[in-house]
C-alpha cells in the first residue's frame, strides 16, 4: 500500500524507530541494484531516513558518482514492512554526520569513531508497506 510520508500513522512511526535493520537499495552506474544491510534512522520532522557509512564504502562511492539518484531503505519483521524512496546524497558535513551519528546511536548503539565518516540522507517521498 502506498502512504503519504507527511501523514503516517502512530503505529507506523512506532515501526520506523523500533530496533530493526533493512537492507539499503542503491543502482550502479551500470543500472544493477547493490542492495545492502544498514542500521537506519527516521527523522518525520525532516523526512529524511539516514545511514552512516564512511568514505570508502560501496554506498558512498554510487552516490558520490551519481548524487541525486534515488535509494530505497526497506524494513521487515514478519509480515510487517515499509520501504521508504527518495532521492539520496551522501555527505561529510560534520554537523550531518554528528546528526546522523547520534540518532544511529539512539536506535542501534555508539558506533566505532571514524574520521572518514559519512551519513546518506535520503529525502523520502514515498512509502510503500503494511505495519
Amino acid at each position: 500500500m502506498s502512504l503519504d510520508p507527511q501523514n503516517l500513522t502512530t503505529e507506523i512511526n512506532d515501526f520506523l524507530i523500533e530496533r530493526h535493520l533493512a537492507s539499503l537499495t542503491l543502482i550502479r552506474g551500470n543500472g544493477t541494484p547493490h542492495v545492502t544491510a544498514v542500521g537506519f534512522t527516521w527523522d518525520y520532522e525532516a523526512q529524511l531516513a539516514r545511514v552512516i557509512t564512511w568514505s570508502g564504502s560501496m554506498k558512498t562511492k554510487i552516490l558520490q558518482a551519481s548524487p541525486g539518484s534515488r535509494a530505497v531503505v526497506c524494513q521487515i519483521d514478519g509480515g510487517r514492512w515499509l520501504s521508504l524512496e527518495g532521492k539520496a546524497i551522501v555527505t561529510d558535513d560534520i554537523e550531518r554526520c554528528r546528526q546522523g551519528t547520534e540518532r544511529y546511536a539512539e536506535r542501534y548503539r555508539v558506533p566505532k569513531d571514524r574520521a572518514d565518516r559519512t551519513v546518506i540522507e535520503i529525502s523520502v517521498d514515498r512509502v510503500l508497506g503494511y505495519a
